[in-house]
């Protein structure tokens, strides 16, 4: 007698035919992620590239960003958000994909979501300096999520004070576990009017992570409005020795990890106006790097210094030829009534009332032998850094020397960045959009490294 078929056996048997009806069986479609590359942590300004994949084709996808901005104490969170659609493979790749309007910046930019970053509520309890942490949501649903560290510097460089310059460090990029000191190409980093060690000790790891020993050197300490960081440097920008780096040199070549026949300067702002003087008198500068510069030197201030009567640097003791500003009063009260001016009113000013003396104070650039990177911005509401960046390179094509000339229309004085962090919150003194001192830090951040690599040796790797 035959038995009755099983429940069972023909329940399974309708699933696989179902199945079968409705195509080979197949792995689920990929969840969505968002991919960092080249990896969870880099070095700040190197390029990184940002997808979203696994996402429904043509779906509209929006991206957040947040990190922490700020000094240790005073930091917030800072984000920002785009809108996507993503292509027929579910992808949105944002070096490729230009974000739908509303968002917080326009077209295709792998580093978008980064530069454009404003100030927002947050908590900033649990959150790395370096770590932007980035969110993405399809229909108000958060779908991935993802971050990147991007370090200003390697953690394993070396960083030591330095006898006998006020405020100084030497920064060395570290060697392998017991390999005697490697002579490396050596640079000396000089800040601008902010006077003190921000730039000196924030530049000099970054630099040295890139394969370069680096001395950061502080040269003058205001006071603003409080005790000075270093009160034996001066208080005042009043005829700052420029011989100074003669004796920074000497210190350098004294130091096993310094290769003393390959220095150079990197100088921004008043820091170039320096290393441009100081590479004008110097044979041991082989390369120089001026950020936001000047073709002329600039009337001094600060203690002691009154109203046109005191020059910024010095040379054997002997203040420099030097253009006086004109309006600099007016121009301050301005500002702080809150009005959207910057000081180049007044140096623009100065120049056209004092001819003469523009000569006069014209820097030799000529005269430096070396290679030179200007870098200047048309926008920049500090100084004309861009007319007079083309100027210097000018006098020394004529003079047949080697210069390399990055000038931007749409960038402002805060050219030193690389571009990867937010540019939202210089304000018209210092000039420039967002978007183009963004994208001209980011170019003049790689050219930098290309150029020190071809000039010096280290590293040129840097994205755009």
């Amino acid at each position: 007698m035959r038995r009755p078929p099983s429940a069972v056996p023909r329940a399974l048997a309708l699933a696989l035919s179902t199945a079968l009806a409705r195509g080979p069986l197949a792995a689920q479609p990929p969840a969505p992620r968002i991919v960092v590359t080249p990896g969870p942590a880099l070095l700040a300004g190197d390029s990184a590239g940002v997808r979203v994949t696994g996402l429904p084709p043509h779906a509209e996808v929006e991206l957040t960003a947040e990190r922490l901005v700020g000094a240790p104490g005073r930091r917030a969170v800072w984000a920002s958000r785009a809108r996507y659609a993503a292509d027929g493979a579910g992808v949105v790749d944002l070096a490729r994909s230009a974000p739908l309007g509303g968002s917080s910046y326009a077209g295709a930019d792998a580093a978008g979501l980064f530069w454009s970053m404003t100030p927002e509520p947050g908590d900033t309890a649990g959150r790395r300096p370096g770590e932007v942490r980035l969110a993405a949501r399809v229909a108000n649903r958060e779908v991935a999520r993802a971050a990147v560290l991007l370090r200003a510097s390697d953690p394993a460089v070396r960083v030591d004070s330095v006898p006998g310059f006020p405020g100084a460090v030497f920064a060395v990029p570290p060697a392998a576990p017991g390999t005697p000191p490697r002579r490396l190409p050596t640079l000396v980093v000089l800040g601008g009017s902010e006077g003190g060690a921000s730039t000196a000790r924030s530049m000099a790891p970054r630099l040295a992570s890139r394969g370069y020993a680096v001395l950061g050197l502080p040269y003058y300490a205001p006071a603003w409005g409080g005790p000075s960081e270093f009160p034996t440097l001066p208080a005042g920008f009043v005829d700052i020795p420029v011989d100074r780096l003669d004796s920074a040199r000497a210190w350098l070549a004294g130091r096993p990890e310094v290769d003393s026949s390959r220095m150079g300067i990197y100088g921004v702002s008043k820091g170039a106006e320096f290393a441009l003087l100081a590479a004008a008198r110097s044979l041991w500068v082989r390369a120089v790097v001026a950020v936001a510069p000047t073709d002329v030197v600039w009337e001094g201030w600060g203690p002691g210094a009154g109203t046109g009567r005191a020059s910024s640097f010095a040379v054997g003791g002997r203040a420099l030829p030097f253009v006086p500003y004109a309006g600099m009063d007016s121009v301050q009260a301005r500002i702080a009534r809150g009005e959207a001016v910057g000081i180049r009113v007044a140096h623009d000013a100065g120049r056209r009332a004092h001819p003469a003396a523009a000569a006069a104070a014209r820097i030799p650039v000529e005269r430096y032998g070396g290679a030179l990177l200007v870098i200047g911005g048309d926008a920049d509401q500090v100084w004309a850094s861009g007319p007079m960046a083309r100027a210097i390179a000018a006098r020394r094509a004529r003079a047949g020397r080697r210069t390399t000339l990055l000038a931007f229309p749409a960038a402002g004085h805060a050219l030193s960045g690389d571009g990867w962090g937010p540019t939202t919150g210089y304000g018209p003194g210092l000039g420039g959009k967002p978007a183009g001192n963004a994208r001209a830090q980011r170019e003049a951040w790689g050219t930098t490294l290309r150029f020190l690599a071809r000039e010096l040796g280290g590293q040129g790797t840097a994205g755009r």
